[in-house]
């Protein structure tokens, strides 16, 4: 008898350093995954919030939540994985990630305010108006 023939059940469960996720994982995944999905959906078909900037940091928040969940259950990333160097790497992109769009978002809000002064002036002008 052959050592594949001997260890066959062995060879699906390895221990390679390589996590290997059951179907349960991927059908818990999936379904947090869709409800994150849902929720969100619904709550802006529905026109749950009146004021879009709460809509809009509800819905970042839910993303959010989304990305960790197809981080964890889909790309197998824990402190564990490939000796915490996943989560280093994580962590340095969010850093990033952080600096490009608050960056971003400062610079295109001292761009508006300085060189659109006519169209601040023109809308307190029509904001005072009887």
């Amino acid at each position: 008898m052959s050592d594949t023939q001997m260890h066959g059940s062995e060879e699906l469960h390895h221990d390679d350093g390589i996590p290997h996720a059951s179907l349960r994982e991927y059908l818990n995944g999936f379904v947090l995954s869709v409800v994150l999905t849902a929720i969100p959906f619904a709550l802006v078909m529905t026109k749950t919030f009146t004021d879009s900037r709460v809509a809009a940091v509800v819905l970042l928040l839910f993303a959010a939540v989304q990305v960790v969940v197809h981080m964890v259950y889909f790309l197998h990333m824990n402190t564990r994985s490939e000796g915490g160097w996943n989560l280093l790497a994580l962590v340095f992109t969010a850093v990033l990630v952080i600096i490009v769009l608050s960056g971003s978002l400062w610079v295109m809000h001292h761009l508006n305010g300085n060189m659109m002064p006519g169209v601040h002036d023109m809308q307190e002008m029509l904001k005072a108006a009887p």
